[in-house]
């Protein structure tokens, strides 16, 4: 019982960190520098991404024995679409703003190679909770990741977060942080970041012992 938990936590925790879609095995490159020029743009586009996988997963895990092998690409993004879809209206619904600034970007989470690879890859051969699990772990890793690059962003570009103003008004700000350029920049300052912090968990220092010349 106690190897089935943490089997099932892994399932889960994995998309955080070790195989984060965006950090390191960077997929779903095109909404992560396009659309996460703020904050509130890359969250929505994490949570809808993760709904997508979620449910996704889910059910090609549910109906992957009544997939004929010969059709299953064409199944799997049949399911993603009809999700993605739900989302559109979705979003359409909760903000028409928000909705108009993520654009054409919702629609193309249908060819997201992040979710049709996990479709393929890991819900049509695993039962419907570690498929659920996975999908949960990866959008989660997924919207992390472009929550952060949007907030470097946000703030180096407009000086707020969430559109709240966080620096002083004299701060002079990076107007290429919010244009399409800027997603790259973004991206490469955490992979710094991320590669760094591998880097000294993998070599870590050892203390100097006392008395050593």
């Amino acid at each position: 019982m106690a190897g089935k938990d943490v089997t099932s936590t892994d399932e889960f925790v994995k998309g955080l960190w070790r195989d984060n879609p965006v950090f390191v095995q960077v997929l779903g490159m095109c909404p992560a520098l396009a659309v996460s020029n703020t904050a509130i743009n890359a969250l929505a586009m994490g949570l809808a991404t993760t709904f997508v996988l979620l449910m996704a997963g889910l059910t090609v895990s549910l109906v992957r024995n009544f997939i004929p092998r010969e059709a299953r690409i064409v199944c799997y993004i049949s399911i993603i679409a009809t999700f993605v879809t739900c989302v559109d209206y979705l979003i359409m619904a909760i903000s028409l703003e928000l909705h108009r600034a993520l654009g054409a970007f919702i629609a193309l989470i249908v060819v997201n190679c992040l979710i049709l690879g996990r479709a393929e890859a890991f819900a049509s051969k695993n039962p419907p909770g570690r498929a659920a699990l996975d999908g949960l772990g990866m959008g989660t890793g997924f919207t992390l990741a472009l929550l952060f690059i949007g907030v470097v962003r946000e703030i180096l570009g407009s000086g707020s977060i969430f559109g709240v103003a966080v620096l002083p008004d004299g701060f002079q700000t990076w107007t290429v942080m919010v244009l399409p350029s800027g997603g790259f920049f973004g991206m490469a300052l955490w992979l710094l970041i991320i590669n760094r912090i591998k880097q000294r968990a993998a070599n870590p220092v050892r203390p100097v012992e006392e008395g050593a010349a």
